[in-house]
């Protein structure tokens, strides 16, 4: 992994962005000041299993709450989505280097002849 993300990070951000409902909320945080009270009403469930998706979206590093009044105003965190595109950028370059490696193998000369790979790639390569 990437020298800032452990395997226990990748897996609380990727843990907490499996559930539909936690992956909703996190949509919901990005454009709007929802307290965890009116996020409550948005499900069929109650407002504690709410409560409980926003703390494991929080301890994932991927909301934050911050007080205003008495509301707990649940907010996404760029930083933690950041953490999570940086582990599926590693994950997308090591493919990419082992199909390179596959191509060479192969005696497949032609890069752009590789699947995925467009021409602002190959020249950057």
């Amino acid at each position: 992994m990437g020298a800032t993300i452990t395997d226990e990070r990748a897996d609380a951000i990727f843990g907490a962005l499996a559930d539909a409902t936690r992956r909703d909320i996190l949509w919901r945080a990005l454009g709007s000041d929802l307290g965890v009270s009116e996020l409550a009403e948005l499900y069929p469930m109650s407002f504690a299993a709410v409560q409980k998706h926003v703390a494991v979206l929080e301890r994932a590093g991927l909301v934050r709450k911050r007080p205003d009044g008495r509301r707990r105003v649940v907010t996404t965190d760029m930083d933690g989505l950041r953490n999570a595109r940086a582990v599926l950028d590693h994950y997308e370059e090591l493919w990419r280097h082992r199909i390179d490696r596959l191509h060479d193998l192969l005696g497949e000369d032609d890069p752009s002849s590789r699947p995925g790979r467009t021409p602002e790639q190959e020249s950057d390569a």
